[in-house]
């Protein structure tokens, strides 16, 4: 049975914007890995008649019901007497579950006074299951009613989190006599749309595996997913598929189940034994930092230099001024030039160089917001793109630095840069 699932954030703050709504997000995810379609995510106050509102709008739609927020112990946390009203339930009071808040706050929170009100969390549906919490006082729970799954996870971010991975999931998993594998295959170099051109037809024609296009910052996720009795039968059921994904996309796919495309290029610089220097502009030290973000990176990227202003290109990087003066600072000869001059300063294999202009106003050459040079330096070879990227700060950022990590991982597996 496919089940579909409704999550409804609980919490004035959410609708005030005070707060982002990450529960939602985190909760989302981890129902698509297990095959749980999510259809609808409501955000409600914390006021018990528009909560019993839209849980009965739930009920009517849905098949299973995610609540978050709304545990703990204060007056606006109404979520479990409500929803225990909704579906005809009576709250029990839980000697044990009393007993685990006293020694939370005993083992947790020793300078902090443990009031009465806290015993509010230890009420809970009668005939529910339990989810205890391994960060936080307020325990979960789950209950079938009417051929429904209702859950109520607490509010809290890190709380959700720990009690959706230890307690929900494995609470849904037992629901089917069916698992839910995927592989997600990375893309760079091609939007979604046409992504989505090449592959149209064969996506409305499957069934069982399924395949999803999502865009992603500067590159595209494709999701292939399949539902069997095993992981085995469901990987089975994929390799033909992901063969064929292979075959039409080729060489813009940079990794299947991998995280990033920084991942996957100190990877590679690990497999190739080569060291890479930068020298940003335009980015800021956006590659650097994705770079040193990925754990062991220091064995691979020996340094960076971010020569943002003109006059830094000159007396760090050692650039020409003359080259400068005569080709502009958003060049193809200044980012190759940058390269270069970063590979010897750090004495590296490699050199990146990116020079460009993020805006909002053209340069003296009457160059467009967007326009940027990237290049990479090798020790007897020099290559460089030029690119004319959608205008918005943030986003020339990252495409510019996920245009040099694609560059390097290319010349890494041979590929045409």
């Amino acid at each position: 049975m496919t089940y579909t699932a409704e999550i409804i954030g609980v919490g004035t703050e959410l609708l005030l914007g005070n707060i982002t709504n990450t529960d939602a997000q985190d909760v989302s995810k981890a129902l698509s890995e297990i095959g749980v379609n999510v259809y609808f995510h409501t955000v409600v106050g914390d006021n018990p008649e528009r909560l019993k509102q839209a849980v009965a709008i739930a009920r009517g739609r849905a098949d299973i019901i995610i609540t978050t927020g709304g545990l703990g112990p204060t007056c606006d946390d109404l979520t479990k007497q409500t929803l225990a009203e909704a579906f005809g339930k009576q709250l029990v009071f839980s000697e044990d579950e009393a007993q685990k808040i006293c020694d939370f706050f005993q083992r947790r929170l020793h300078n902090m006074e443990m009031t009465e009100n806290n015993f509010q969390q230890a009420y809970l549906p009668e005939g529910c299951t339990i989810f205890d919490n391994g960060v936080g006082t307020a325990p979960g729970c789950a209950f079938e009613s009417e051929g429904k799954h209702v859950l109520m996870l607490p509010g809290p971010p890190r709380e959700c989190r720990d009690m959706l991975v230890k307690c929900a999931v494995p609470y849904l998993k037992n629901l089917s006599d069916q698992e839910i594998h995927s592989h997600n295959i990375h893309i760079f170099g091609m939007g979604e749309s046409a992504v989505e051109a090449r592959l149209r037809d064969m996506m409305n024609a499957m069934e069982n595996p399924t395949l999803a296009p999502y865009a992603k910052d500067s590159e595209v996720q494709l999701r292939l997913t399949a539902k069997a009795k095993s992981k085995a039968e469901a990987d089975s059921m994929m390799a033909p598929v992901l063969e064929k994904i292979q075959g039409i996309l080729g060489d813009i796919i940079y990794g299947i189940d991998t995280e990033t495309l920084e991942n996957t290029v100190v990877g590679l610089l690990k497999e190739n034994s080569k060291t890479l220097a930068t020298a940003e502009s335009c980015t800021g030290g956006l590659l650097s930092k994705r770079l040193t973000d990925i754990a062991g990176a220091s064995k691979v990227f020996i340094g960076g230099m971010v020569t943002y202003a003109t006059e830094s290109k000159t007396s760090l990087l050692g650039v020409d001024a003359g080259l400068i003066r005569e080709k502009g600072v958003a060049s193809r000869e200044v980012a190759e030039q940058m390269a270069i001059m970063v590979r010897r300063r750090f004495s590296t294999d490699l050199g990146v160089g990116i020079t460009g202009i993020t805006g909002p106003d053209s340069d003296e050459s009457g160059r467009e917001p967007g326009t940027v040079f990237v290049a990479l330096s090798a020790e007897d070879r020099l290559w460089c793109r030029s690119l004319s990227l959608p205008f918005d700060r943030g986003r020339v950022r990252t495409a510019a630095s996920s245009h040099a990590l694609d560059m390097i991982r290319r010349y890494l597996t041979g590929l045409e840069i």
